[in-house]
């Protein structure tokens, strides 16, 4: 009788990723959702059956953060990850059955602005502002009670590089010679943004804001890894071993497509170019430098450590490596 694998908030790319491994694999993929396909998340009892004898649960519920941080979409950001956190706990503590194992999504994000040394999980310093007080209590809430059948892990992944990722707006600045670092610099603040904490302060120089990622083969292999370690529950870094920065972030990307000019952009830029099209700088400039201790003290050999065979490994499967860069 194959498994089953409960994926919870399955529409975005890395669910998407996941549910297909898994059917490939053999495994019984039950996915839910506002509109299922298979359960709905106003479905509680149709809930508690999905989670009932699986063999593990994965929750990546949660309105993008690629948005701007307005009030309606701030409330929305904290209550889509709540609710949906909440629910599944709720299904698994009421279950007969309960799952070994349920992994929720977190995010390297809760760390603070970081140039000066990398975030663990043990020695990192939690940040401020929206962002991080959103990761905290998503974490909160996957830790709230008592569940002793099942043991519960916070996957805090770093930007998931992959096929429909924040990759793709990064390939086509390239493309179009616009693919420089993103520079930081000073920018007016209101009130109302820095009581929000929604502001990002000016702190890293000429692009050199730190860059964490994680290839989606990673977080697969993450997941697979865990899920072989019962010893390893709550919080663990999902994110390459060797974080880089934004400045050979871009110059690595333009050398794999073969551009030659890669133009910057500066604070004044970003900040009109964000309003236009609806998102926040803050994405783009804070310092995010996450290293995984706990998977790679556990033994975890990652898959694509390293950033230029992780980009090109993605840009070929978009069909999208220049022929020159690829010899």
């Amino acid at each position: 009788m194959s498994e089953r694998i409960v994926i919870a908030g399955a529409s975005g790319f890395i669910g998407r990723y996941l549910a297909q491994h898994y059917r490939e694999a053999g495994a019984d993929v039950v996915l839910v959702g506002r509109d299922g396909p298979d359960v709905r998340w106003d479905d509680a009892a149709g809930l508690r059956e999905a989670v009932t004898g699986a063999a593990a649960v994965i929750n990546l519920a949660g309105k993008s953060v690629n948005c701007r941080y307005n009030d309606a979409n701030r409330a929305e950001i904290f209550r889509s990850r709540l609710v949906t956190t909440r629910a599944v706990r709720e299904a698994i503590a009421t279950s007969d059955a309960p799952p070994p194992v349920w992994f929720n999504a977190s995010t390297a994000t809760i760390y603070r602005h970081a140039e000066d040394r990398p975030m663990t999980e043990a020695t990192g310093e939690l940040g401020t502002g929206f962002s991080v007080e959103v990761a905290k209590a998503w974490e909160r809430e996957l830790f709230e009670g008592d569940l002793p059948g099942t043991r519960r892990v916070a996957l805090r992944m770093a930007i998931v590089l992959g096929d429909g990722s924040a990759l793709g707006p990064l390939v086509a600045l390239a493309r179009f010679g616009l693919g420089g670092p993103q520079v930081d610099g000073r920018w007016f603040v209101t009130a109302a943004r820095r009581n929000a904490g929604t502001f990002h302060e000016f702190r890293a120089r000429g692009g050199r804001q730190r860059f964490s990622w994680v290839h989606i083969a990673d977080v697969l292999g993450a997941i697979e890894f865990l899920r072989a370690h019962p010893e390893l529950d709550g919080t663990v870094n999902v994110s390459s071993p060797h974080p880089t920065d934004n400045r050979m972030l871009m110059a690595t990307l333009r050398r794999l497509l073969g551009v030659r000019v890669g133009l910057p952009a500066y604070r004044w830029m970003l900040e009109l170019g964000s309003v236009a099209i609806r998102t926040e700088t803050e994405l783009v400039l804070k310092s995010r430098w996450v290293v995984p201790e706990r998977l790679l003290d556990a033994g975890y050999e990652f898959a694509y450590p390293d950033l230029e065979p992780a980009l090109r490994d993605i840009l070929a499967g978009r069909r999208l490596l220049h022929a020159s860069a690829a010899r």
